[in-house]
């Protein structure tokens, strides 16, 4: 266990200190907070609607991650794959899956880092009125999670592909599928050619269904059990997907 600990923590190493060895780290973080300012003070009416909650703020973030994160995502392997690097990776006394970890949790750390740095509108709230901390932090660990499972979906579809092109439109088109499964749009028409059983199991994989429960501030087990669900298993299919491409 130690040594699983120490490999997937020198991969990790490896790759969160590269995000900052280019701009694309930095372009990154400053489109996020810019739109995440931009979305919550001028489309979500954030003083307009005089309510001490940061429900503006949150409500966004799946449509920011929607196409941020596959920004993120799109370099995990594709890039390795083309340029050969990811064989020498592999013959470092590291196994896959200590590598799709490593790499995984330094994106998604750093996914983390550009969530902090919105704390100046947590701090604003307070300032302006008397808000429900409890759910505030609630929603950052819901977003936090939602990014950790766009992520995963980014990984698998990056592994599938040397382009990075194709892996950013690809991710994101599994994500909207994902994203959109909790829509009326999507369910109203899942109910006139299904029935309610799988109109049900359509919604229930909807990321927005089980953010939306969080940023109120009810941390349901079952919602924790879903972001860490879809976690595992794309992080899962990006090993087997990465055995599959051995070679070519």
């Amino acid at each position: 266990m130690s040594l699983r600990l120490r490999n997937v923590s020198a991969v990790f190493k490896r790759e969160f200190v590269s995000y900052f060895t280019t701009p694309v780290a930095y372009v990154f973080l400053i489109v996020f907070l810019a739109l995440a300012g931009a979305l919550t003070f001028y489309i979500g009416n954030f003083f307009d609607r005089n309510q001490a909650d940061l429900d503006a703020f949150f409500t966004f973030h799946p449509w920011l991650y929607l196409f941020l994160i596959p920004a993120i995502s799109m370099r995990l392997w594709a890039e390795e794959r083309k340029s050969g690097t990811v064989e020498f990776l592999l013959t470092m006394p590291v196994t896959l899956w200590d590598a799709v970890l490593g790499k995984f949790l330094a994106a998604w750390i750093f996914a983390g880092v550009a969530l902090v740095l919105t704390f100046p509108i947590w701090l604003t709230v307070n300032y302006l009125g008397e808000p429900d901390n409890g759910a505030v932090l609630a929603g950052y660990i819901g977003s936090f999670l939602m990014a950790g499972a766009y992520l995963a979906i980014g990984s698998c579809l990056s592994a599938a592909t040397k382009n990075q092109v194709i892996a950013f439109v690809l991710a994101a088109a599994i994500c909207f599928l994902f994203t959109l499964g909790g829509t009326n749009i999507v369910l109203g028409f899942a109910a006139s050619i299904l029935p309610q059983s799988l109109v049900d199991l359509v919604a229930s994989f909807s990321f927005l269904n089980h953010f939306d429960q969080i940023k109120k501030g009810v941390i349901d087990l079952r919602d924790l059990i879903f972001f860490l669900s879809v976690m595992g298993v794309f992080l899962y299919a990006t090993t087997l997907v990465l055995e599959l491409k051995k070679g070519q």
